[in-house]
């Protein structure tokens, strides 16, 4: 009857031995995609729990109005190139009076030389070939001013249609992330404005728990560490996992109310992330427990 007693009490002693060293939840990186430009949405091809693939176009608000403008500046931009003056053949004539001047100049400084013209005929050629060289300096400052203001405006229409071109690819709605579909937030044909949500998507293959431990488990706990890992389906219907420790929280905080730790006792615990392969029947929200060491 002792030995039976013993016997009883080392099972029970079994039976109430936790095989867990802490519980959480499974999570999964949610991300939300806003529009980023306003109008109707002319396509929008999502469903809730549909599996997207990162840089996958599923949507397109109405591009029209946009496009149009592109069509206005750039055509703009075309009137701007057109009006820039062709300098060399504005200042050709001047150019060409000027070549004759100074021939002009040369000519009569060797007559005045030999005596035969009077000087005031040389003073008069210098002269002219100075006026000349004024004019031509005054119209390629002038034509050079009219090309850079030309070649400034071209820009900024440059730029706007670089902004437009910037807005259109927007209206182009694409996925940022792989992941399945949680929520829906709009529907074809809906005026959508700026910044409203129009889908939440999550990453259900690389999925993660959260936990919380107590300052007496930490020193069994590190960065990388392969741990175990064991989602409850229900009914004692149990799943293990291997699982690594990504992320170990550096301030201590209340226990939350929600939360089982190995010491019920403990009023401050730490918060840990474990990351898992989802097998397809993880979902979020499910109950896990974490075995840190065998």
């Amino acid at each position: 009857m002792i030995l039976a007693s013993v016997a009883l009490m080392i099972a029970a002693c079994g039976n109430n031995e936790k095989i867990y060293d802490a519980t959480g939840t499974f999570e999964a990186t949610e991300t939300t995609i806003f529009a980023e430009q306003s109008g109707t949405l002319l396509t929008f091809d999502v469903n809730e729990g549909e599996a997207m693939a990162m840089g996958q176009e599923i949507g397109l608000i109405d591009t029209t109005q946009t496009w149009l403008k592109i069509q206005q500046i750039d055509a703009t931009k075309e009137v701007y190139q057109s009006q820039k003056p062709d300098m060399e053949r504005q200042i050709a004539t001047t150019r060409q009076q000027l070549t004759k001047a100074q021939q002009d100049e040369q000519r009569y400084h060797e007559l005045v030389a030999d005596g035969a013209a009077p000087s005031k005929m040389y003073d008069d050629a210098a002269n002219q070939v100075k006026v000349l060289q004024r004019q031509l300096d005054a119209q390629i400052s002038s034509l050079s001013t009219n090309t850079r203001a030309l070649d400034k405006q071209t820009a900024a229409a440059q730029v706007q249609i670089d902004q437009l071109r910037d807005m259109l690819r927007k209206c182009h709605i694409v996925t940022p992330t792989k992941g399945t579909v949680l929520e829906k937030y709009a529907e074809r044909g809906e005026f959508v404005a700026v910044g409203k949500p129009l889908f939440k998507i999550a990453d259900t293959e690389d999925m993660y728990l959260r936990a919380y431990v107590t300052s007496a488990q930490l020193q069994n706990i590190k960065l990388g560490q392969q741990v175990k890992v064991f989602a409850d389906y229900g009914d004692e219907q149990r799943k293990a996992y291997n699982g690594t420790i990504t992320w170990i929280s550096s301030r201590s905080e209340f226990t939350p109310k929600t939360i089982l730790t190995d010491d019920e006792r403990a009023d401050l615990v730490y918060a840990v992330k474990v990351a898992i392969k989802n097998d397809g029947y993880v979902k979020i929200g499910m109950y896990v427990e974490v075995k840190f060491s065998d």
